[in-house]
């Protein structure tokens, strides 16, 4: 925070003050600090001159103290310049008032600046401005001694070296930072990816049949009725999902003009079951303990579970029963999509084998999320089956009871 209004703000009674300083070249921070460094400056001159046998400073060098700060407004925008007018005024003061070797808080800051803000070459060259002015201003035409000779270039060089380390590790961190949001946004799409995979997936073939089994029964117009309904609420059903997850790609450029739709959770898994068996799939839902709301992530997983294992069932497992099994634990729940079939099943490959095996993928990462085991594969006596075990802590259990009004913090 730099201290000062923001354009456009009101500022009440202190507008027209607040306006002025939003024009000045310098923040509130930079006149601390400028304020700060030349009290500092001016006190340790005025304790070091008696410790070194020094009369007071006269009015000029006090003045000239107390202005040797000002430069340090500009020491954003123009370091360079800032230290050079540092340089100059703390010579004039010597020169007035000669006070021995001494590396204020005002030069300090203006070299450090510039290694902050400016390339290796040019902070270089302004510790060695440093180095040779305080050295000939401090000492004049008189020799010093070794230490006193060795003490300012060593300051500067360590002062310059801070400027520089500390703008490397601000680069590092921009580029950490930079590199962190560029992997949320792949792992954003990835997870967009799956779910349209997911919806496209299981609602198309879902219309698919549909449609095939209307034209295999046009003489049986309640059927046919009952097959065009469905497939006219799957259609319904897969546009409203893609276009929920498709707004989260222009949600930063356009405002939202109504609150999102609740996402699909394990209340939803009977129609998805009823569905199955419109569709030709004859499934059969079985629940295990009481049932009791999720968390909306857990519940979303469990559903697309179900969705992909009767989405691969009715592809691959061909005449066949399939049954869903959903258990509620008190630290864990479970979701089992099995089929009796006799088809092949469902292809599983890595990442960039092509489309195919995206469903299953999606299982695993969805199931890793949450920390739980996915197991899948052929059945001994027949068949296919998917398997999933998601933990549930009690923090969770509780919270997603008090989203659904079941309970009482």
């Amino acid at each position: 925070m730099d201290g000062r209004q923001r354009p456009g703000r009101d500022t009440g009674a202190d507008g027209p003050q607040g306006d002025w300083t939003d024009r000045l070249p310098w923040t509130r921070t930079d006149a601390l600090v400028a304020i700060g460094a030349g009290t500092l400056d001016l006190l340790g001159y005025l304790l070091l001159g008696p410790l070194t046998n020094v009369r007071s400073m006269s009015v000029a060098a006090f003045a000239l103290t107390v202005l040797s700060g000002l430069p340090l407004l500009a020491r954003r925008s123009h370091p360079v310049p800032a230290l050079a007018a540092v340089l100059a005024l703390q010579a004039a003061t010597d020169l007035l008032s000669p006070m021995g070797s001494h590396f204020g808080a005002v030069l300090a800051v203006a070299l450090y600046s510039v290694g902050l803000n400016r390339s290796v070459p040019v902070t270089a060259t302004a510790v060695l401005m440093t180095a040779v002015s305080t050295t000939l201003s401090q000492f004049r035409l008189h020799a010093p001694l070794l230490e006193q000779l060795v003490a300012d270039p060593a300051a500067a060089v360590m002062v310059g070296t801070a400027g520089l380390a500390v703008a490397r590790w601000q680069r590092e961190v921009e580029a950490n930072r930079r590199l962190l949001a560029d992997r949320a946004v792949a792992e954003e799409r990835r997870r967009i990816a799956r779910e349209l995979h997911d919806i496209v997936a299981h609602h198309i073939t879902t219309m698919q049949l549909m449609a095939g089994g209307a034209r295999a029964n046009l003489d049986d117009r309640e059927v046919v009725r009952d097959a065009l309904v469905t497939l006219e609420s799957s259609g319904r059903l897969a546009l409203r999902e893609m276009r929920q997850l498709l707004n989260v790609l222009r949600s930063g450029d356009e405002p939202d003009s109504a609150p999102p739709l609740p996402q699909p959770g394990a209340d939803e898994v009977g129609g998805l079951v009823d569905e199955s068996c419109l569709a030709g799939l004859p499934t059969e839902l079985t629940v295990e303990g009481p049932p009791r709301p999720l968390p909306p992530t857990v519940g979303l997983t469990v559903f697309r579970i179900v969705q992909e294992g009767l989405t691969n069932a009715r592809k691959y497992a061909g005449p066949a029963r399939a049954s869903v099994r959903l258990a509620y634990h008190p630290d864990r729940v479970t979701v089992e999509v099995r089929d009796d079939g006799g088809g092949a099943p469902p292809p599983e490959r890595g990442p960039g084998a092509g489309p195919a095996g995206y469903g299953l993928l999606g299982m695993r990462e969805r199931v890793a999320l949450h920390g739980g085991t996915l197991t899948t594969g052929p059945r001994p006596d027949g068949g296919f089956a998917v398997r999933a075990e998601l933990p549930l802590s009690y923090a969770e259990s509780a919270e997603a009871a008090v989203q659904h009004g079941q309970a009482v913090r």
